[in-house]
């Protein structure tokens, strides 16, 4: 058995390897920057990984629904003591991961199927399912953003797939000084004493970037494709609806879907959630850079 401790976000959590035969770190190497030596006993969520995990009887367990992650369906199914069964299948449909999970997703098991590749698809899936779903409880959200850091602030860019988030920070990256990269997928937004907090995650999409940082949130900015460069500041209720679709939920979970929707309000209430209507090019960044940093003290 091999136990592994990292803090990620500043959450600690466990993953416990029962057999390392053919699981093991070498499927997470993205985990590695955030790593620790220790955790403490309140842990944000433990997972084992154990291939002898048998799927629970279907007399006691409820199909939910089968959705489509753009990568492959997982299916949900809901226990009969209130816990969770979901099985991640790869793009091809083949099963890759089996996961059983309390209520709160504090304790969380998986077994895993088929060659490294599935492996390492299903494991990475898993633990951003458990991580999401296990944050609704702690005022913290996973969203699917790109985000550069300027001035000690972070600035998150939402969009479908393929719109330009990854372009705009590059943007940013080539012609706003003293910017870099913190992810460019799957960041972390937590609520701490009121306040909006933005962290790096083992999460990065295409492009590798798993670094263990964290700034204040600047701001979050939806991609639109436009004719011309302009930037436009939403008011809640337009906020509300521009941030929950990049937000990993479970509408069927009322306590989780809840619990996300009041995070999400938090956000909205800092009022930095805009919209940059814009070309690919570098007036975009500039244009956008001098509206939503506004009001921050840029010597912090």
């Amino acid at each position: 058995m091999e136990i592994n401790n990292f803090r990620v976000a500043d959450f600690d959590l466990q993953i416990i390897f029962r057999d390392t035969n053919v699981n093991g770190m070498h499927l997470l190497p993205s985990f590695e920057p955030f790593r620790v030596s220790e955790v403490s006993d309140k842990l944000f969520f433990r997972l084992t990984v154990d291939d002898t995990l048998q799927p629970i009887p279907k007399e006691r367990r409820q199909r939910i629904r089968a959705f489509d992650t753009g990568n492959g369906d997982t299916i949900v199914d809901r226990v009969d003591d209130g816990s969770y069964q979901y099985v991640i299948k790869d793009i091809n449909g083949a099963d890759c991961c089996l996961v059983q999970s309390n209520k709160d997703f504090s304790d969380c098991r998986c077994a895993l199927n088929g060659n490294m590749n599935m492996r390492t698809f299903g494991l990475n899936n898993a633990l951003m399912l458990i991580f999401a779903f296990a944050g609704a409880h702690k005022k913290t959200l996973l969203i699917h953003a790109s985000l550069v850091r300027n001035n000690d602030y972070g600035y998150a860019f939402i969009a479908k797939s393929g719109t330009g988030k990854s372009t705009q920070v590059s943007m940013w990256l080539r012609y706003i000084p003293g910017s870099d990269l913190m992810n460019d997928d799957n960041p972390i937004v937590r609520i701490i004493d009121n306040e909006a907090w933005i962290y790096g995650s083992p999460w990065s999409g295409k492009t590798p970037c798993y670094r263990n940082v964290k700034a204040r949130l600047g701001a979050i900015t939806r991609i639109d494709r436009a004719t011309e460069n302009s930037v436009e500041k939403l008011n809640p209720i337009s906020a509300f609806a521009s941030l929950l679709p990049s937000c990993s939920s479970m509408k069927w979970d009322s306590e989780i879907y809840n619990g996300i929707c009041d995070t999400i309000t938090k956000i909205v209430e800092t009022g930095r959630i805009f919209t940059l209507h814009c070309l690919p090019n570098q007036e975009a960044a500039e244009v956008c850079y001098q509206a939503v940093t506004k009001g921050h003290d840029l010597q912090k």
